[in-house]
C-alpha cells in the first residue's frame, strides 16, 4: 500500500495553530523558535494568540501554514511517503517535507513568496470566488469569454468535481459570476482573500519569486513530489523549479493530481497541516472516481 501525504495551503489557518505541537514536542518548539529567528519576528505569538484577521494577511498565513505542516511532518515518527503533493503555498511544505528544500531555504521562500504575492495584490484590486455544480470546461469557457471582452478572469483551482475556484480583477470575477449562475452554477461565492492568486495578475510576483528560486538550492526530494501546474510526479531539482515558478500564474489542477497519485498506487492520504480541507476534497475526488 502507498502512502501519500498532502500540504494545504492559504486559508486553512486559524488561531491558536500548531500551539499543542509547541507545548508538546520539543522538536516542533527547536524548529518554531527556528522560524522565529529567521523571519525576524515572532510569527508562533500570531498564530497562537492571534486573531482570525491577523493570520489573514498573506504575509503572516503563508508561512504560518507551511511552518504549522513541515513541523507536523517532522514530528511524525512514520513520515515515510511513497509520494506527496502541496496544494498551492503546500507545494513548498511538500518540497520541504521531502527534502527537496532544506527547512531555512523552504521557509525563506515562502516570506519571499508571501511579500510579493502581497505586493502584487496591492498594485491592482483583485479577487478570487468559488463556483459550486458546474463541470471545469464549462467555468473555463466563461472565464475566457469575460476575459475577451476585456476583464481579467481565469479558473485558477480545480478543486474537485464541481468545485473550481476562479480569479481575476474584480469586474471580470463578479462579470463571470453572474454568467456562471446564468449557466447553472449552484453558488458562485466571493472569497475573502487579498488578490488574485493563480492569474495573470501576480505576473510581478512571478518575476520577483523566479530569482529567488533559481538562486536557491533544490536537491533531489525522498519520494516523488505531484506538482501543481501539471499534476505529475517531479523528481528532478531543475523541473522542480521551473513548476514551481510557472506555479504562481498557472492553475492549481488537484482533481487530476489526487486522481494521478490514485492511479499510481496510493491507497492512503493523510494531510499534513493545519485543518481537514484536503480530506474532504479528497473525498470528493475518489467519490467521483467510483461512480466513473
Amino acid at each position: 500500500m502507498k502512502k501519500a501525504y498532502v500540504f494545504p495551503g492559504q486559508g486553512s489557518q486559524f488561531p491558536g495553530m500548531a500551539k499543542d505541537l509547541y507545548t508538546s514536542n520539543e522538536t516542533a518548539r527547536i524548529m518554531m523558535e527556528k522560524a522565529n529567528e529567521i523571519l525576524g519576528f515572532r510569527i508562533t505569538d500570531i498564530m497562537f494568540d492571534g486573531t482570525a484577521e491577523d493570520l489573514t494577511q498573506t504575509k503572516v498565513t503563508q508561512p504560518a501554514i507551511f511552518l504549522h505542516s513541515v513541523v507536523l511532518a517532522a514530528c511524525m515518527p512514520d513520515f515515510k511517503p511513497d509520494m506527496v503533493a502541496g496544494h498551492s503555498l503546500g507545494e513548498l511544505s511538500a518540497l520541504t517535507a521531502a527534502g527537496a528544500l532544506t527547512f531555512e531555504d523552504g521557509l525563506k521562500l515562502v516570506y519571499k513568496r508571501a511579500l510579493a504575492m502581497q505586493a502584487a495584490c496591492e498594485k491592482q484590486p483583485s479577487t478570487m470566488a468559488a463556483v459550486l455544480g458546474l463541470n471545469d470546461n464549462a467555468v473555463e469557457e466563461i472565464c475566457d469569454k469575460v476575459s475577451r471582452e476585456g476583464h481579467t478572469v481565469v479558473a485558477a483551482n480545480f478543486n474537485c468535481p464541481g468545485q473550481v475556484v476562479i480569479s481575476g480583477s474584480i469586474e471580470g470575477v463578479e462579470k463571470a459570476c453572474l454568467l456562471l449562475k446564468e449557466a447553472g452554477a449552484k453558488r458562485a461565492l466571493p472569497l475573502n482573500v487579498s488578490g488574485a492568486f493563480h492569474s495573470p495578475l501576480m505576473q510581478p510576483a512571478k518575476e520577483e519569486l523566479e530569482a529567488a528560486i533559481n538562486a536557491t538550492t533544490f536537491s533531489t526530494p525522498h519520494c516523488p513530489v505531484y506538482q501543481n501546474v501539471d499534476a505529475k510526479p517531479h523528481t528532478q531539482p531543475q523541473e522542480i523549479k521551473e513548476n514551481l515558478i510557472a506555479q504562481l500564474t498557472a492553475p492549481v489542477r488537484w482533481t487530476s493530481t489526487i486522481q494521478q497519485m490514485i492511479a499510481d498506487g496510493a491507497e492512503e492520504f493523510t494531510e499534513c497541516g493545519p485543518g481537514n480541507v484536503q480530506q474532504g476534497l479528497i473525498n470528493k475526488i475518489k467519490s467521483a472516481l467510483n461512480k466513473e
